[in-house]
């Protein structure tokens, strides 16, 4: 079974085991009212590429800083003697992988039962869902690309100290508040002044704009629009289509609608640096499917991966938060 396949998840979540009475089989094509796009976790390589680690915490960039510039005033007399040493000293930023799982449980009492229809049944009908087990191993693995999209946003970081704790890797936002490229606009609304304030500040910070992109909820978008009422040329990320602006000191911007981030925030992402991060489990791989010990007529498997976000260097990232948005 080919897990990168993705079909469209089922409306309904079950909370136990798949039988023939919680699951029924219908006819029709499927749909989902559900969110299904992860347009981040898209842009930087998805579930099937990425940086590798076997250690559960990786660096996420080694820093060093240089003294401000200034004009030098060395004697002749100064130079024979020379001048006092000094060094640069490194720190490191780093991150975490965290579990990501999912299981399914389908009785044979189900799987025996795919001919069976509920609902319209007309002449030449057939069950959407042929492969229950199937149709389910996809289910979860698309609810796993959506939790990680959501968390390579928002993850509050949390280092793992024993086995009852869990690591909890550092999403973006998070990880712009450590850089200190963040603006608080304490209930304003989303301005020109504001982005090109931003921006100053990324520039002070060392942010080189080499691959920028805004990522916003659909409010702020709204706003970027009344903001500079552009028709924007269109670029590709990582297999996704977004809007680019060009802006002062920045130069080419992308735009990119994403459901995952806060309604109050945007954030611009420098990709260049970004990429997520597994922590394979050996013989097995990345993220994996295998089935459960049998306990009873059922097939149970399990979903299973470790993924974390490296950043790259938080300076090179920045944010506005406390938005309005309404």
């Amino acid at each position: 079974m080919d897990l990168k396949k993705i079909i469209y998840p089922s409306q309904n979540k079950i909370g136990t085991d798949g039988t023939i009475w919680n699951l029924p089989n219908y006819d029709g094509a499927l749909f989902t009212a559900a969110i299904t796009k992860t347009p981040f976790l898209s842009m930087i390589g998805g579930l099937n590429s990425g940086k590798k680690t076997d250690n559960f915490e990786f660096p996420t960039a080694s820093l060093y800083t240089i003294d401000a510039a200034s004009q030098p005033e060395i004697t002749e007399t100064a130079s024979i003697s020379g001048v006092a040493a000094a060094q640069a000293a490194r720190t490191q930023e780093k991150n975490v992988t965290q579990i990501f799982q999912e299981a399914v449980s389908i009785s044979y009492e189900k799987l025996s039962n795919a001919g069976r229809l509920s609902g319209i049944n007309t002449v030449g009908a057939t069950n959407n869902a042929a492969d229950e087990l199937a149709f389910q191993q996809m289910v979860k693995l698309k609810k796993i690309a959506r939790d990680a999209n959501y968390t390579f946003h928002n993850g509050v970081y949390q280092i793992s100290t024993d086995a009852g704790t869990a690591n909890k890797t550092r999403g973006m936002l998070a990880a712009i508040v450590v850089g200190g490229n963040t603006i608080d606009a304490a209930g304003a609304k989303l301005s020109k002044t504001l982005i090109q304030q931003l921006l100053r500040t990324m520039y002070a910070a060392g942010a080189t704009f080499e691959n920028l992109v805004l990522f916003c909820n659909a409010y702020q978008l709204q706003v970027l629009s009344d903001i500079f009422m552009y028709a924007p040329t269109d670029r590709n990320v990582g297999g996704v289509q977004i809007k680019q602006l060009v802006m002062d000191i920045a130069g080419n911007v992308g735009i990119a609608l994403d459901s995952d981030m806060p309604t109050n925030t945007i954030g611009l992402y420098e990709m260049s640096y970004i990429a997520p991060v597994f922590q394979p489990v050996p013989g097995k791989g990345n993220l994996f499917y295998e089935p459960l010990a049998k306990t009873g007529a059922a097939e149970k498997g399990q979903i299973y991966g470790k993924l974390g976000l490296d950043y790259g260097p938080t300076f090179m990232h920045g944010s506005i938060t406390g938005l309005a948005t309404s």
